[in-house]
């Protein structure tokens, strides 16, 4: 059933304005039961004291002998039945009812030598005042329905309003602008009394720049480790240079180029994250840069063009996001690898155990990567593929391929 509800029928507007329109609507029949009781109750009182007293002086003129007065007799026509059958058992009693003609009328009986004696009174203007004060109340409850509708519900959109704008600071937030701020007017200003919406949004201000400054420390941190180990893994990688050819010194210069790599690594994320890089963008041939990408790359990649394609584009940025996906590949997948280009869209892929899953639910992390036989490796390959893809407005998607193995499709703008 929620399913088969319209998506603005879970809004907090809609919820109450339905809670104020049940509210109203049971305020005013509860009301409006009241009055009309009550009136009614009063209406119908007068109308039978009427009726009394007419019937006591029709009973004095009979019991005189005179003649009774108009529209009263013994067992006269239109006498409800009930009433007469009251009136012949010895009591007294009043009815309303219609007479011949249709009227509503109050007749009053009582007993006359095993008879009923029974005189009318016209009851026309007391049902036209009670059916005039129930229009009355059924309309003014529309009105104030409709009123109080109008007042909840500019009350309403103005707090929906300010949490529609919390809530688009909250995304703005997670997409990483973290100079996002909601700025709300009553969690500024020390002289306003505090709501509940001001309490969330300044506590969401509080949060963003609590964040942005631990994460621009971070980033600092990461730009100034990276900075202060470059000189010195220059000089280790000069040193190693000297050193008598042999298996240590390959294994020691290997580690070096490591080291060297994973610091350039470093500079770019900080970089990236930062945002200080500028894109340079030209026109350039998809098929013929992936193609550059893999010789590059120094390993053995099938290159497939379904479809070629010319894209804007910032040559530098993008032959790393396809270099690092080739390269992670073959480091943690298992061939034969495939990198296909089918007009703006490059996918990637191997046919190894796949990505792991952490990966396809969040996205690359930092330090973190999956290789084969579990094995792990720095994991900032995919990062920075991620975060370049992202700086020259392209979408990069990881994946399990059909038939197993990873698969990274990259589609760039124009797609």
């Amino acid at each position: 059933m929620r399913r088969l509800l319209p998506a603005w029928t879970a809004t907090l507007t809609w919820k109450s304005a339905c809670f104020i329109v049940v509210m109203c609507c049971s305020l005013a029949a509860v009301l409006g039961v009241l009055v009309h009781v009550e009136v009614t109750r009063q209406t119908v009182a007068t109308a039978r004291d009427k009726a009394l007293g007419k019937l006591r002086d029709v009973t004095l003129a009979y019991e005189a002998g005179e003649a009774l007065p108009p529209e009263s007799g013994i067992d006269p026509q239109g006498l409800p039945g009930p009433l007469r059958a009251l009136a012949v058992s010895g009591q007294r009693g009043t009815v309303v009812a219609e007479d011949r003609q249709g009227r509503p009328v109050m007749w009053a009986a009582a007993p006359a030598d095993g008879r009923a004696l029974a005189t009318s009174v016209d009851y026309g203007q007391s049902a036209r005042t009670i059916r005039g004060l129930d229009n009355a109340i059924i309309g003014s409850s529309v009105l104030a329905i409709g009123g109080t509708l109008l007042v909840g519900a500019f009350a309403v959109t103005r707090v929906t309003r300010r949490l529609n704008q919390t809530a688009t600071v909250a995304r703005r937030i997670t997409r990483g602008d973290l100079d996002a701020r909601v700025a709300d007017p009553r969690a500024e200003d020390p002289s306003r009394h505090p709501d509940e919406v001001s309490t969330v949004a300044g506590a969401l201000d509080t949060m963003a720049g609590t964040l942005q400054r631990k994460l621009l420390s971070e980033q600092r941190f990461t730009a100034d480790v990276a900075h202060e180990l470059r000189t010195p893994l220059t000089g280790l990688q000069a040193a190693s240079e000297l050193l008598p050819e042999g298996r240590p010194t390959e294994l020691v210069r290997e580690r070096v180029r490591t080291m060297r790599q994973l610091t350039e690594d470093l500079l770019e994320i900080s970089r990236l994250d930062s945002g200080s890089g500028q894109v340079d963008t030209d026109l350039h041939q998809l098929a013929r840069l992936a193609r550059r990408v893999v010789r590059a790359s120094g390993t053995d990649t099938e290159v497939v063009v379904l479809r070629d394609a010319h894209v804007e584009t910032d040559r530098r940025r993008l032959e790393r996001v396809l270099g690092n996906l080739v390269v992670n590949a073959h480091k943690h997948g298992r061939g034969p690898v495939v990198v296909t280009v089918d007009g703006p869209v490059v996918s990637v892929r191997d046919h190894g155990d796949g990505y792991p899953r952490y990966l396809l639910d969040d996205g690359p992390q930092r330090f973190r990567s999956g290789g084969k036989g579990g094995g792990k490796g720095h994991g900032l390959g995919l990062t920075i593929a991620a975060g370049q893809a992202e700086a020259i407005g392209a979408r990069l998607d990881f994946r399990t391929a059909e038939g197993g193995g990873a698969l990274a499709v990259l589609t760039l703008p124009g797609a």
